[in-house]
């Protein structure tokens, strides 16, 4: 008899209306693997800051409709990673959004009425971060013991240079350079979310797989490239962060006269750091700047080698059940050991 098998898909969730905008970042920033402080501190600060920037982020919602894309995106990618792992039996994917509904709560327990004999978590963040894919392994341990969720549970910590990850990205780079007029004078520039080097420094492997990715896609490429390089944006606060900026590498390109690709090398679905940060923002930038060429890759979402990609790791997950490991058929942890926030260490 087939076994009841649920894939429980982790993202970051986004908001649905203008309202939930503040309560949004307020559930980011209290979030201790964001700010790391001590509770009271930490609320209040997560109230300050969630207040302040309300204005803002609503303003950046207004270009997407008022609300984020993100759910009915990954509602899609579910869809069709159910679709692709039928094989399996009686298999259902579920949603937990760390920040916005249906949070892990929520997801825990449509789960437990589900009632699976097994569990696979799977982050829909390609790189481990403690900020990213930690807390929302986190957030669900703390769901699944509060409503007595007691299947077995196996999970995927990072799929950085996966195959089919990895070939997504590099088809959808190779269709985008068909638009390029100049290819000879392109600049690809890997655009991830960042991050405050503090927290890389005390050892998290998120860096560090960025850049495999990178290396990754840039050598599945069909054409030859010399030009590239790794960038981070989103910067908030005054903290130092992780660098290059991509503001930085805009301004290199137009001081070196060429046009910048951008590929969101960290994102699966569009949101509003691709759909209003890259395409508006960083596209009013390079105008500006005069940049002969400006053009930004679309993410994953429902790409055939990506999904293929995902149920590959669903499969070799439960195959080894391991509570938790990273990409292949070992799941064998990937980071050097000077990464010591890698969830394999631990």
């Amino acid at each position: 008899m087939d076994k009841r098998i649920a894939v429980v898909l982790f993202n970051l969730g986004g908001p649905d209306s203008p309202e939930a905008v503040q309560p949004f970042l307020f559930n980011l920033f209290f979030d201790p693997a964001i700010i790391r402080l001590p509770l009271p501190l930490r609320w209040l600060l997560a109230r300050f800051i969630s207040k302040r920037r309300a204005p803002v982020a609503q303003e950046i919602y207004h270009h997407l409709g008022g609300k984020s894309p993100i759910l009915g995106l990954t509602e899609d990618q579910a869809k069709v990673l159910q679709q692709s792992l039928s094989e399996m039996g009686e298999v259902k994917c579920f949603i937990a959004m760390r920040y916005w509904h249906p949070m892990s709560l929520q997801a825990a327990e449509r789960v437990k009425k589900f009632a699976p004999d097994e569990i696979i978590l799977l982050p829909l963040y390609p790189q481990f971060s403690t900020t990213t894919s930690g807390s929302s392994i986190t957030e669900w341990k703390r769901a699944a013991a509060f409503v007595g969720l007691k299947s077995d549970t196996y999970g995927v910590c990072c799929y950085p240079t996966e195959p089919g990850w990895v070939t997504a990205q590099a088809q959808l780079i190779s269709e985008k350079m068909t638009e390029v007029k100049n290819p000879g004078q392109i600049r690809l520039l890997f655009s991830a979310h960042g991050l405050p080097k503090k927290i890389v420094d005390a050892g998290d492997p998120y860096q560090y797989q960025v850049e495999q990715t990178a290396n990754a896609v840039v050598k599945k490429l069909d054409f030859p490239v010399s030009d590239w390089s790794i960038c981070y944006q989103s910067k908030v606060g005054r903290l130092e962060w992780i660098g290059p900026s991509l503001d930085g590498e805009i301004h290199r390109a137009a001081n070196d006269g060429v046009g910048v690709m951008i590929i969101p090398i960290a994102f699966v679905s569009e949101h509003s750091e691709t759909l209003v940060e890259l395409d508006i923002e960083y596209r009013a930038l390079a105008k500006q700047l005069k940049i002969p060429e400006f053009h930004r890759v679309r993410a994953v979402a429902t790409q055939t080698a990506f999904i293929d990609g995902l149920a590959n790791l669903v499969r070799n997950t439960r195959d080894r059940k391991k509570r938790l490991g990273s990409q292949g058929d070992r799941g064998q942890r990937l980071c050097p050991s000077d990464h010591t926030d890698c969830p394999l260490k631990k």
